[in-house]
């Protein structure tokens, strides 16, 4: 079983979730997280997963505001032991339901090439050309709430 939780910024489950998104993100890729972008992070709203047999923060992204209408879907991470169990799935349903409430009318977020796939079987479909940013080629997708 799991939980989805809201996640304070600066806290220790923030910590865990910060390095939930390097290792499953960016040390593949061979980049470095930049504390420099965490002062953005301060105003978006970070969600976990958390695992309820041991309370481990086995999950998470982040929700950004973009416009009164659209909200951004940001780094979403599921550790690689549960990656396919359907974690990633249940953020994304609950990044969902929550923009859905709060009026958003549209979901956007960068998808990585190899992940394109899954986006579109939640519904999502891609939007312009595709495009590099830091040396990874990225999807635009789009989901309409």
């Amino acid at each position: 079983m799991h939980k989805i939780i809201d996640i304070d910024f600066g806290s220790t489950r923030y910590e865990e979730l910060v390095e939930l998104r390097y290792k499953v993100l960016l040390e593949p890729l061979g980049l470095k997280f930049l504390d420099s972008h965490r002062d953005k992070e301060i105003n978006y709203l970070h969600v976990g997963c958390i695992d309820n047999l041991d309370n481990t923060l086995i999950g998470g992204m982040m929700l950004i505001p973009l416009s009164n209408d659209t909200i951004r879907m940001m780094q979403v991470a599921v550790a690689d032991k549960h990656q396919g169990s359907g974690v990633g799935r249940e953020l994304v349903a609950h990044a969902e339901k929550r923009a859905e409430k709060s009026g958003y009318k549209k979901l956007v977020m960068h998808a990585m090439l190899n992940v394109v796939g899954f986006w579109e079987k939640l519904g999502y479909t891609q939007e312009g050309d595709i495009f590099e940013e830091k040396g990874i080629t990225f999807a635009k997708m789009v989901k309409q709430i």
